[in-house]
């Protein structure tokens, strides 16, 4: 939960890509076809199955005119947030600032 006390999911930038898909009337299996790339790639990119790398953005900003950059800072903010929800991480990243504490 965030701040305001309800429930919080981090946004995939697969997500916009796939709204962006389906307002054009593009299928997935068209555009992974048209552009050369493995449809189950392409799948669990816009189901945030996996995560898009800088060099499928390219692809998308020129195929699509979607920003490439905003795509990969939608993924590195992505990432940060499910980092940062994981409890085993959490516990541990405490340890180190207590650790760190009594080190200054």
């Amino acid at each position: 939960m965030n701040s305001t006390g309800y429930p919080f999911r981090p946004y995939h930038p697969g997500e916009l890509v796939k709204e962006e898909l389906e307002c054009r009337h593009i299928s997935q299996r068209q555009f992974a076809h048209t552009f050369g790339i493995s449809y189950t790639m392409l799948n669990e990119i816009l189901n945030g199955k996996r995560p898009l790398s800088t060099d499928f953005a390219l692809l998308l900003e020129a195929a699509l005119g979607v920003d490439a950059d905003l795509l990969v800072k939608m993924q590195t903010s992505y990432d940060m947030q499910v980092a940062r929800q994981d409890k085993k991480r959490s516990i541990r990243l405490s340890e180190i600032k207590k650790l760190a504490a009594s080190l200054l």
